[in-house]
């Protein structure tokens, strides 16, 4: 089975990127299955039911998020009823939407789990190792591959999630930061693993937005209105192939002024 996990799809300008490299990726490497983190995919901040549909219109079969996933009011409309779109698992039960779905594709059954970190996000969350934990026992005897999204800002607690799974899910991959790490590697129990796959957007840009903005916040203290940033962009992503026999990884990183 080959995945493809592709990092954070910042605005239109992300949007952009995805249509200018997708298809030479999927023409490339041929991925059985794609993932796509889309909590900043509008403007952003959030996701609309109208870029959701654009994004599920590319052939991505999943799309997951993090903190900014209830940014925009009308996700309350359509979370529920669109299980393409999920959640982190370890929000409050109440939260609408869910945070893990059961995926039927070439004959194989693909488990994709959105978890969220604690460390430094400030939102009350459940432990996500734990709440890992209790949906593996659900599903594990009824899927052939289990791929998580880790949306988190710590790298030690991206870390210390990934060898806790080892063994347990295929693919680990770490999303939030929009800064992609050098650090794909195979888990000694068999797991692919990412700390962070980085962004799908702009290339000159702090973390996706306008430099002027966050380099005034820093400079005054002062909040400003956060833009996403255009011109030159940039495709982040990771592939992993998985079979009985070998197990690939590959980060890639795509550009163009």
């Amino acid at each position: 089975m080959r995945f493809l996990c592709i990092g954070d799809v910042i605005g239109r300008t992300g949007r952009n990127a995805l249509k200018r490299f997708l298809p030479e990726v999927k023409q490339q490497y041929k991925p059985d299955f794609i993932v796509l983190n889309g909590e900043n995919a509008a403007g952003g901040f959030g996701i609309t039911k109208k870029v959701f549909d654009e994004l599920l219109s590319m052939e991505i079969d999943v799309i997951t998020s993090g903190n900014h996933i209830y940014d925009k009011k009308e996700i309350v409309q359509f979370i529920d009823s669109e299980p393409r779109l999920l959640r982190p698992a370890n929000y409050p039960p109440e939260a609408l939407g869910r945070g893990y779905g059961i995926y039927e594709k070439n004959g194989k059954k693909v488990a994709v789990i959105n978890l969220m970190g604690r460390a430094f996000m400030g939102i009350p969350l459940d432990c996500p190792f734990r709440k890992f934990d209790e949906i593996y026992e659900e599903v594990k005897n009824s899927v052939d591959y289990i791929v998580v999204d880790f949306h988190a800002e710590a790298t030690s607690e991206k870390t210390a999630f990934g060898f806790y799974v080892d063994g347990r899910a295929d693919v680990v991959f770490g999303t939030h930061s929009h800064v992609a790490t050098a650090d794909e590697m195979v888990l000694p129990k068999g797991t692919a693993y990412i700390t962070d796959i980085g962004l799908t957007g702009p290339k000159y840009s702090v973390i996706g937005m306008k430099p002027e903005e966050p380099i005034k916040k820093f400079l005054t203290g002062m909040p400003v209105k956060y833009e996403v940033a255009k011109g030159a962009v940039l495709f982040q992503a990771l592939f992993v192939e998985k079979s009985s026999e070998k197990i690939d990884i590959k980060r890639i990183k795509l550009e163009e002024e």
